[in-house]
């Protein structure tokens, strides 16, 4: 047997570090010292100057992190580089406060990366709609009802008004937080349909749902005609797949109707989406484009509080896309926004498990949203409210305790 039997020991939160020290009996002022350095980030920059990424990688060393740069940067005989930041976040924070006094722009970096670390130690605990405040101390389950004929998943079954109507109060009554309703397919290749038949498809059952639902009701619509008259007749989210791109008169809508909103993240419109899938890197493209929705629905007035980001799995990706979206969901949390994830029953799940069949990818879809959970997802849209409901409670009391 080990004389000292030495273990690896995993700290993926502040709590779980303060947990562990808790455990020990170490002071509260020593909690507080260590905890930070318990936790080691990695922070990437695109395009430094040379002197600056020289300046930082000097500065990170001095402080007992590391910085890693391109061969060249030290000599100066390139012309930039990208730079990956490797410390803790007291580390981090202390590089911030050296960085105020730094020449060549460095100064304002400070700033950013101080908002960076304050948004990966504090997540957001509610998030607004134009009728309610939705807490976030568990995740929420957002059901999807599809008042379409040609849905991938389910098009056609809740296409009947009172058919939808029963689903609605089923899927609220199996756990759900909100209806997300939809009156146009964005499968990949759906054909557009105009404005005035999406509001045929979907202000009736808003109206009448209106009166009976207790939980809130979004509208899946990137136009904003659509979203104005479903917002008027009861929805107080608006679920946008194109983050405000499609129709620029989007975020003034929901900015005067204070709706809540989902950003999302896609290449092209549905019926187009599928036929760029290549990347040269994913994560940054999606975060770029995020960035420009986040500006649009800021400059237009939408607060911060009403927001929430999506990826878009399924949007424009293939398999190997979505599966890196899942694995590297947690980069996303730098926003402190909510984070949305719709992965249910989507093509990458059958191709992956050999599931041509929709609804024999439920357990596939499980696995997807516990890890999406694990990763910080706060609200899941799915088809199966019920399972989902309990897949996403127990990941978060695994995480969360």
């Amino acid at each position: 047997m080990a004389r000292f039997a030495p273990r690896l020991l995993v700290v993926p939160t502040p709590e779980d570090a303060a947990r562990e020290l808790r455990r020990m009996a170490v002071d509260s002022y020593g909690i507080a010292e260590m905890v930070p350095k318990m936790r080691t980030l990695c922070i990437q920059l695109s395009q430094l100057e040379c002197r600056q990424a020289n300046v930082l990688k000097q500065e990170m060393l001095s402080l007992g992190g590391d910085a890693a740069v391109a061969r060249g940067t030290v000599a100066c005989t390139i012309d930039r580089t990208d730079c990956v930041l490797i410390g803790t976040i007291k580390q981090l924070t202390r590089l911030c406060a050296k960085l105020n006094v730094q020449p060549f722009g460095l100064s304002e970096l400070s700033g950013e990366l101080e908002l960076l670390l304050s948004r990966l130690v504090s997540s957001p605990a509610v998030w607004r709609t134009s009728r309610r405040s939705l807490s976030l101390q568990r995740p929420l389950i957002m059901g999807i009802l599809n008042i379409t004929p040609d849905s991938f998943s389910d098009g056609g079954r809740s296409y009947d008004p009172d058919v939808a109507f029963e689903k609605a109060m089923q899927m609220e009554a199996d756990g759900a937080d909100i209806i997300d309703i939809g009156g146009e397919s964005t499968r990949p290749g759906a054909a557009l349909i105009p404005a005035e038949e999406e509001l045929a498809r979907v202000i009736p059952v808003i109206e009448r749902l209106a009166g009976s639902l207790a939980c809130a009701m979004s509208i899946d619509t990137w136009k904003s005609a659509v979203a104005d008259k479903a917002l008027a007749a009861g929805a107080e989210i608006i679920n946008d797949i194109s983050g405000f791109t499609f129709d620029s008169h989007m975020a003034p809508v929901a900015a005067a109707h204070g709706a809540g909103v989902v950003l999302m993240h896609t290449r092209g419109t549905p019926d187009k989406m599928q036929q760029d899938t290549a990347y040269v890197d994913l994560m940054v493209e999606v975060t770029a484009s995020l960035h420009t929705s986040l500006a649009s629905a800021r400059e237009a007035g939408v607060s911060d509080e009403c927001i929430a980001i999506d990826p878009g799995i399924g949007f424009g990706k293939n398999a190997a896309g979505n599966l890196e979206l899942v694995r590297r969901l947690g980069e996303l949390s730098s926003f402190g926004l909510p984070i949305l994830m719709g992965p249910s029953r989507k093509a990458f799940i059958g191709k992956i498990l050999g599931r041509e069949q929709t609804d024999e990818r439920l357990f596939g879809t499980a696995a997807v949203v516990a890890l999406s959970v694990s990763h910080g997802a706060s609200i899941l849209r799915v088809h199966d409210v019920r399972a989902m409901r309990d897949v996403a409670d127990m990941a978060y009391a695994v995480m969360h305790g």
